[in-house]
Order: structure tokens, then C-alpha cells, then sequence
């Protein structure tokens, strides 16, 4: 298995537990570490035949953006269920942080998962 990673992602959402927490857009950090099976791709060089980094980067953004949760539980499994729209991700990793909230310290959030809806390379054609 083979490994996509794309750290970094910063998007601005309302999610907290606290009193005036989702009152405000405030940052929050994702990180996505993927596993797939890459070999396709490596043999024909194709963009179509890989995870697009790009559309990965939208879903990831748009699964945080488009609800608002207590829990940074919740906006991880949100992401992961983005993350889990293709199916050659055979499993994935999220870490969402929320760096703005607490004074020299980023709570964050991991969770990993498989997916279920996962069909190989084989599988596939």
C-alpha cells in the first residue's frame, strides 16, 4: 500500500463546545494521510490514475466548512467521510487541530479509519 499525504490544510469554520465559539470563523488545521494503491499511476504518469491532491484539498476544506459541530471528533469524521468518497483510498488518517483556542498549546483530534467502500486497482477495471 502506498501513501498520499497533504498536510497544512487551513480552513476558516465555526465549531466549538464553548460559549461564542462558532459566534466567529476561527482557523482550524487538517492534515490528511492517505493509503492506496499508487501502482497504476506510477506506470502511466496520469493525473486521473492517482488521488488528485487538488480535489482532495476541496473536499477536505468543504466537509469543514459546510457544517458546524461541538466536537472536533465530529469535523474529523466529517473529513474522513469526504476523504472516503473515493474509493481506491483504502484507508486514512485526519488530525484536525484547533491552533487559535488556547493560549501556547493546539489541541488537535486523530482519527483512523478504514474504508468500506475500497475496491483495488483490480477490482476496478
Amino acid at each position: 500500500m502506498d501513501r498520499i499525504a497533504l498536510r497544512g490544510v487551513r480552513v476558516f469554520a465555526r465549531h466549538g463546545a464553548n460559549p461564542g465559539e462558532r459566534d466567529h470563523e476561527q482557523a482550524f488545521e487538517i492534515d490528511v494521510i492517505l493509503d492506496a494503491d499508487l501502482s497504476r499511476a506510477i506506470v502511466s504518469d496520469e493525473i486521473d490514475d492517482t488521488v488528485h491532491y487538488g480535489d482532495l484539498h476541496a473536499r477536505v476544506a468543504t466537509a469543514v466548512r459546510e457544517r458546524s459541530h461541538a466536537l472536533l471528533e465530529r469535523v474529523a469524521a466529517d473529513v474522513l467521510d469526504a476523504v472516503f468518497e473515493d474509493e481506491r483510498i483504502a484507508r486514512a488518517t485526519v488530525t484536525v487541530a484547533k491552533p487559535s483556542i488556547l493560549d501556547g498549546a493546539t489541541p488537535s483530534v486523530t482519527l483512523t479509519r478504514e474504508n468500506s467502500r475500497y475496491r483495488d486497482a483490480g477490482e476496478r477495471e
